[in-house]
């Protein structure tokens, strides 16, 4: 009887650590579903004229953080260059990036031509010098 009871407690445990493993998996993965329920990436970066003015990258950010009105955008992140390890292969030259994701190519165009962003160029171009955009679709 000792046997069954061991092997009882022994396989009731490792169904109690599994289902724990399997319950905290969508936790685990949320930044995968992201990525796949959001497939469309627009990453864009900003070289200012005044690379040296706060108050330059601070109208800059002020300028992106008003797409977040854009329905079409899914999720935008507004950043500065991080202070990491100098490398050749790390270009750290521009001051301001915003990464965006959309749920399709439309949603990408409606942003594209969306008053809002309109205005946001017309408000702020005058304070970058070279804007480089990268475009991606998840695959």
């Amino acid at each position: 009887m000792k046997t069954t009871r061991r092997k009882f407690i022994a396989t009731a445990a490792a169904v109690t650590a599994g289902t724990a493993v399997a319950s905290a998996m969508p936790s685990i993965i949320k930044p995968v579903n992201m990525i796949s329920k959001y497939p469309i990436v627009h990453h864009v970066f900003f070289w200012l004229k005044n690379p040296g003015s706060v108050e330059d990258r601070d109208k800059i950010i002020a300028g992106l953080k008003t797409l977040r009105k854009i329905d079409t955008i899914k999720e935008l992140r507004i950043g500065v260059v991080a202070s990491t390890e100098k490398r050749d292969v790390v270009d750290n030259s521009w001051g301001v990036s915003e990464l965006m994701f959309f749920e399709n190519l439309e949603g990408q165009a409606t942003y594209q031509s969306h008053p809002i962003h309109q205005e946001f160029i017309k408000n702020c171009s005058h304070l970058w010098e070279k804007v480089v955009v990268y475009d991606a679709m998840d695959v």
